[in-house]
């Protein structure tokens, strides 16, 4: 048994190098080739980039939450799995999805924001769990921050304002508005006295909008920017973006991209020719300040991946890698859609 998760770690580290030149500094998407979905990106204090995914099958090891690491954001090493064990409220449960972490300078810690299902079925909850390494394991405080119907609770960015101090965490999906609300010092509860925002709301454009999640914030030249995924992320329907909004204050109000430039469409990734189904991302910067846009995306022919027992099937979605750039204070990623050709990696020193 050992020597056949040696043999499969192999071929999944060889996976997720391919494509990528040192002499020449290319890289070709996808940059992890197996099944990575909900990509969430950390630059940790040890100089790794590390990303966490939902629950997936590393061989044909199940993984609660998904971690590798990188030094160029190209190159990726799969170390495990970030929470062997799950939560007690939700240890009946397979729905482990969309981890985010974050690190605490004064506590020392880092903080994960994770979605999942509950031993009680009432719908999905958002739960936080610490660990002293950016590997983990990290583990679950007890108690689950929030719970609700159906998957409204879901896709949780924590995200410290540089101006106020404040920590805050940002989430939703489940055909409601996209939310905000402070959290504590401690960041395990929602402050005392605060309630959730509402911030971007669904079906104001034209496409992508009826269901909206999985934000993402950034702080750039007096701005605050939300990116976020709609519509249908997976299944023979699948039909997903990023779009963007913008605002000079955390809790908005947030103008969408295509409200500012009267075009009606926030869209600033989408399947055009080969990928598809992109979205769900995160963003990170490398050494030369250059931002990155990763995210999760279907090979329109490799879209399934079945379990060992050959029972349950996963849609395949592979983790991509596409440069951000911005023009008259918007972002946007080349020709709007994920590239498939070699381009230009990030820079790493």
């Amino acid at each position: 048994m050992k020597i056949l998760k040696s043999i499969l770690l192999l071929l999944f580290l060889f996976n997720v190098s391919f494509g990528y030149s040192q002499e020449q500094k290319k890289y070709t998407n996808p940059v992890i080739d197996s099944v990575y979905a909900d990509p969430s990106v950390l630059l940790a204090n040890d100089g790794f980039y590390y990303v966490y995914a939902t629950n997936t099958i590393i061989g044909n090891e199940h993984v609660n939450f998904a971690l590798a690491r990188s030094k160029d954001l190209v190159h990726w090493t799969f170390l495990g799995d970030a929470m062997p064990v799950k939560p007690i409220w939700a240890n009946q449960t397979s729905k482990l999805w969309a981890p985010h972490v974050i690190y605490d300078d004064v506590a020392k810690k880092y903080f994960m924001y994770f979605s999942s299902g509950n031993n009680k079925d009432e719908g999905m909850c958002i739960g936080i769990a610490t660990s002293e390494s950016p590997q983990g394991p990290f583990t679950d405080k007890g108690e689950p921050l929030i719970c609700g119907e159906s998957f409204i609770n879901i896709d949780p960015m924590a995200f410290d304002d540089s101006i106020s101090g404040k920590h805050l965490l940002y989430w939703g999906s489940g055909f409601k508005p996209l939310k905000v609300q402070e959290l504590t010092d401690d960041r395990m509860h929602f402050a005392e006295g605060s309630a959730p925002k509402d911030i971007v709301y669904t079906g104001k454009e034209n496409k992508y909008t009826n269901l909206l999640e999985a934000p993402w914030v950034t702080y750039r030249d007096g701005y605050y920017y939300i990116f976020y995924s709609g519509d249908n992320c997976c299944g023979e329907r699948a039909s997903y973006a990023v779009m963007v909004s913008r605002s000079k204050h955390p809790f908005g109000p947030f103008i969408s991209l295509g409200e500012s430039n009267g075009t009606g469409s926030s869209v600033i990734l989408e399947q055009k020719d080969f990928w598809c189904a992109p979205g769900h991302n995160a963003i990170a910067i490398d050494k030369a300040g250059n931002s990155w846009i990763i995210y999760h995306a279907i090979n329109p022919d490799e879209k399934y991946l079945k379990d060992k027992d050959r029972k349950n099937v996963q849609d395949r979605r592979v983790m991509l890698l596409d440069r951000i750039y911005y023009k008259d204070g918007w972002p946007y990623v080349n020709e709007g859609k994920p590239s498939t050709s070699p381009v230009t990696a990030p820079v790493v020193e």
